[in-house]
């Protein structure tokens, strides 16, 4: 039997402050089954008398706000009062037990990071080894970060979105340090202007050499001001005027070497930058070529140490190599083909013992009038780009003619013209679009993003019989949660603007448009809208097939409901942008570990639905499920409808089987693909061996043992998200799952 207290009216006690920092309503009905449950486990059983009394007087004499902890510690001292000592002891004990439960699961989790354990903890992100010392600290920070997002960052609602899965906020344990996402460096700032870093300054560069440093230092410094990428939007542009110096300077040499003044020459305008024997050649036309072939050894060693530092230069505690992407192609001034020549030559000849770089991710700005019409002054660079991508994988390709990648503001003959050019990073984030200023990818980036988990609406809503009913149910549950993730990243904005430009002392001095009118105590509210919020999407193909029995690369009508869905989240986030006033863009989501840890969660919670949860992961975005057979040309058409209502970023991929080394044409398929369909941005994946102990590469079908030093220590080179993977070692379940199940979308001739 319960006792009611008599003296409710009096009791002072009004709120409690939670463990996770909420406050809500006092509530004595938890004291008093609190004490209950201590007697249970004694000899004497309970005594309710005993329990009103104890709870009456704590609610009486308590301050009208009081701390779970403060509030149980009266319990045991009003306990330890009484006769009732035996019950005090097993309160005490119970206390105790509660205290090493709720650290318990910390523990197991920081102990698989001690232990090294392979798991999706560990394995979060497949270019970060979690191994090592720097890498256990970031996943000690990472996992204590987030229940403290959880408890004091975000609201109610969100909370519970996130716990129910949802959404997924990107980055959460990056939340606290108010940092951004990603950013497509203004490298002509650097160049031109220098920077501070650290305890020391770099001078403007002067030539080539310098130059390519200056990149590399550039993308690593900001990388740990930031918790995505870094990008260099028009990396020939940036460098081209470099090897003009560097071509004087060798002029300069000779002069010396020769005493005739060679001054005229200097600026004289160059047909191309390509190495040609001296034999035969005489007077000033000797001299130049002679300048020119050591100008070109020169770019070609400065192209082999950017890349090289690109995936040896570690940011973020010393942790992991900067994730880092290059946008280029459509520079058709000599200096600029030589960067690019010489770039993707060094990119094919590898880094180390001849193995593929894993960073910069390389893209080629694919361009009519410029470089993909056999006229055009850069198709045969073009040419090489694709031979380049056959053996490396990278370039992957932007397609600057695609409808929504153009801007009216480009002028072929316009010095500047990359100023107007959409570039991307390399895991297919895109920011071109703005509400508030120019329509440039230059000197702006992402500033967070939240991922809907659209396949768990869809399963909520099998239940409902009729076809049309359950579309529209799924419809009203979408827009929910549309709010619910527009809402909480407008949060994250207004957290995020109360930094100090100082938090950022290279993005917000040199890199983000209209950092320069900035003090360093200068929040940085007045520029931060300049960059995008994304919301992003999971397992459309598992969605349709929870709504109507089909995916999309295998039904016209669950294409069409396909088609529907990221229209209505497309237009919601237009409506967003309105009533929010940010830059709000739908995004593809680049998921990796996500697209295992929905599939988890949603099959515990619904059992194993064929076609939906009974893999271990969601396919990721609007693509094909990996799985499903087919031509590339059916996944073009069907995926590349979704490129324009995704202008957060998107790609398209196509698996082919076997050496793709001597094959070029089948990549420059791909791309034609891309160009007839109206694609943004797309990759090729194939085959590559690569022996972990000495770097020896192959392109066979399998090679179990290395040929060159006989180690059994194979893995194969894969692309994850867009980017590449050093070794499947690091993935974590749910994309090694994925991976098993990739098909090849070409068929062996």
């Amino acid at each position: 039997m319960q006792f009611k207290s008599k003296k409710t009216d009096n009791k002072m006690i009004q709120t409690v402050v939670k463990r996770d920092g909420r406050i809500v309503g006092f509530n004595e009905q938890k004291i008093m089954a609190a004490i209950r449950k201590a007697m249970m486990h004694t000899d004497k059983g309970e005594d309710d008398a005993l329990v009103q009394k104890i709870t009456d007087h704590i609610s009486i004499h308590g301050k009208s706000q009081m701390t779970v902890e403060k509030i149980q510690d009266s319990v045991e001292m009003e306990l330890m009062k009484s006769a009732r000592k035996d019950v005090a002891q097993k309160y005490i004990a119970y206390r105790n037990q509660r205290s090493i439960a709720r650290k318990a699961k910390t523990r197991d989790v920081f102990m698989e990071i001690v232990n090294i354990k392979n798991n999706d903890v560990t394995r979060e992100n497949a270019n970060m080894n979690a191994d090592t010392p720097a890498g256990m600290m970031m996943k000690f920070a990472s996992e204590t970060t987030k229940p403290f997002v959880d408890d004091y960052l975000l609201s109610e609602e969100v909370r519970e979105a996130v716990t129910h899965n949802y959404i997924h906020i990107h980055d959460k344990d990056y939340y606290p340090t108010k940092s951004l996402t990603c950013v497509q460096h203004p490298l002509d700032h650097i160049l031109e202007y220098g920077f501070v870093a650290g305890h020391g300054s770099s001078r403007p560069a002067k030539r080539i050499e310098t130059a390519a440093v200056l990149a590399c230092i550039s993308l690593e410094t900001c990388q740990n001001e930031m918790h995505g990428g870094q990008a260099i939007p028009a990396f020939d542009f940036y460098l081209a005027p470099y090897v003009r110096s560097s071509y004087i300077e060798e002029l300069k040499n000779l002069e010396k070497l020769t005493g005739r003044d060679l001054s005229a020459l200097y600026h004289q305008e160059l047909e191309d930058y390509v190495l040609k024997e001296l034999d035969g050649l005489e007077g000033d036309e000797r001299l130049r070529q002679h300048a020119v072939n050591k100008t070109v050894n020169r770019v070609h060693q400065a192209m082999e140490a950017f890349i090289h530092n690109m995936n040896t230069i570690h940011s973020r505690g010393g942790n992991q190599v900067v994730f880092s992407s290059i946008n280029y192609g459509t520079d058709t001034s000599a200096e600029g083909r030589c960067i690019i020549r010489e770039l993707l030559k060094s990119t094919y000849e590898g880094v180390g013992n001849g193995e593929t770089a894993i960073f910069p991710i390389q893209i080629w700005k694919k361009k009519r009038g410029v470089n993909y019409l056999r006229e055009d002054r850069n198709y045969d660079l073009y040419q090489l780009a694709c031979k380049v991508t056959a053996r490396r994988f990278f370039p992957n390709f932007l397609n600057l003619d695609a409808t929504f990648n153009q801007n009216s503001n480009w002028k072929a003959d316009e010095p500047e013209r990359y100023l107007w050019e959409v570039a991307t990073m390399g895991c297919r984030t895109r920011v071109f679009e703005n509400r508030f200023g120019p329509k440039t990818s230059v000197a702006r980036g992402n500033l967070s993003f939240t991922t809907i988990n659209i396949v768990k609406l869809a399963i909520e809503c099998m239940e409902i019989a009729g076809k049309e009913e359950r579309i529209n149910a799924f419809f009203a549950k979408l827009d929910h949660i549309l709010e619910v993730t527009a809402k909480q990243l407008d949060d994250r904005f207004q957290f995020q603007k109360t930094a100090f430009a100082k938090q950022f002392p290279l993005l917000m001095t040199k890199l983000w448009i209209d950092c320069d009118k900035l003090q360093p105590t200068d929040t940085i509210e007045s520029v931060l809208n300049q960059g995008t919020l994304g919301i992003g999407f999971i397992g459309l193909a598992e969605c349709l097939k929870a709504l109507v029995g089909k995916h999309h690369g295998e039904s016209e009508e669950a294409q069409a409901l396909g088609l529907k869905i990221i229209t209505y989240m497309r237009d919601r986030v237009n409506d967003f942008s309105e009533r929010y006033q940010h830059n709000y863009s739908l995004l593809a989501t680049p998921a990796e570990g996500l697209s295992g840890r929905f599939t988890k969660f949603d099959r515990k919670r619904f059992g194993v639905i064929d076609g939906i949860t009974d893999r271990d992961y969601y396919t990721n975005s609007n693509h094909v499920p990996v799985y499903y057979k087919c031509s590339a040309l059916h996944k073009a058409q069907i995926e590349a409808p979704y490129h324009d209502l995704t202008r957060g970023g998107h790609i398209f991929y196509v698996e082919i089987d076997g050496d793709a080394t001597h094959n070029p044409d089948v990549i420059s398929g791909v791309v034609d693909m891309m160009d007839k369909y109206n694609m943004g941005y797309g990759s090729v994946n194939h085959n590559r061996n690569r022996c972990m102990d000495c770097g020896y590469e192959n392109a066979e079908a399998e090679m179990e043992c290395c040929p060159k030093c006989g180690s059994q220590h194979i893995d194969r080179l894969q692309r994850i998200t867009g980017y590449l993977v050093g070794t499947t070692d690091r993935w974590n379940q749910g994309k090694l799952a994925e991976l098993n199940d990739r098909v090849t979308h070409i068929d062996k001739k």
